[in-house]
């Protein structure tokens, strides 16, 4: 696969000043970069227009959800219309945080999937299964549902432009326990097993990126997976300051391929 996804989500964290300052520094350093890595940001809603104008093509800008609907009486929604008039080239969609918190569920996330590629914005797909998921031995079987339902009647064609975010929702935030290498290199063998059985050999064109308590002490090491094609990091990639290693490593990771 030729790209290497690397990029963070920001939630609810920094002003517009601080995600100016931070996206500045962010592209000076995308200029030395290996052109195989895409860099990629998610702001909060209130940053997305200013932060447009700031960003050039080595680095995605991306949403943190959106609604499935063009307009109508939804209130606190933000619609894919809008976000195409911002320029957007991503939104993130069915965050853990957002499933647990405010009830998205996978067919609500199939259309926010179609409308999104219906606008030719890239949906950041996110899946991931619950901890008792995992301890009752059915991650595999969660990943598998989560994946048919909200790709569903996604097109072959279309399917080439669909991100996937594989995160345990175990393994994220701040009390997250991090995940062993083997244990994401088999999930994402798995995840890609499904992509494979839904779109034939479409399914190899998919990316699939691993995000959970994700820092410079494992995060090549994730990537040496073969179905692993990047890192969707969280507060590791906050400062800039921690984030520019893991990109160094990465760097001489790819130098290496």
């Amino acid at each position: 696969m030729e790209k290497l996804y690397i990029g963070t989500n920001w939630k609810m964290h920094k002003s517009i000043k601080e995600g100016r300052e931070y996206t500045q520094k962010l592209k000076e350093m995308a200029r030395n970069k290996n052109e195989r890595m895409q860099l990629f940001i998610i702001p909060p809603y209130t940053s997305l227009s200013i932060l447009r104008e700031e960003m050039d093509s080595s680095i995605l800008l991306g949403a943190q959800n959106m609604h499935w609907e063009d307009e109508g009486p939804f209130t606190g929604e933000i619609s894919p219309s809008m976000l195409k008039e911002i320029g957007i080239d991503l939104v993130e969609l069915g965050h853990s945080e957002r499933r647990q918190y405010y009830n998205e569920n996978n067919v609500d996330l199939n259309k926010k999937v179609h409308a999104a590629l219906d606008k030719e914005i890239i949906p950041l797909l996110c899946i991931g299964e619950k901890l008792e998921d995992k301890e009752l031995g059915v991650s595999e079987e969660s990943l598998s549902v989560q994946l048919k339902i909200c790709l569903n009647n996604i097109s072959t064609t279309q399917i080439k432009n669909v991100l996937i975010a594989y995160e345990p929702v175990w393994a994220i935030g701040a009390g997250g326990t991090e995940a062993s290498t083997n244990y994401v290199h088999k999930m994402h063998d798995h995840i890609r097993k499904v992509l494979l059985e839904i779109f034939g050999d479409n399914g190899y064109d998919i990316p699939i990126l691993f995000g959970g308590s994700v820092n410079r002490g494992n995060a090549i090491e994730y990537l040496t997976g073969q179905n692993v094609n990047g890192l969707f990091i969280g507060r590791s990639a906050w400062d800039l300051e921690k984030f520019e290693p893991i990109l160094n490593d990465i760097e001489q990771f790819l130098q290496q391929k």
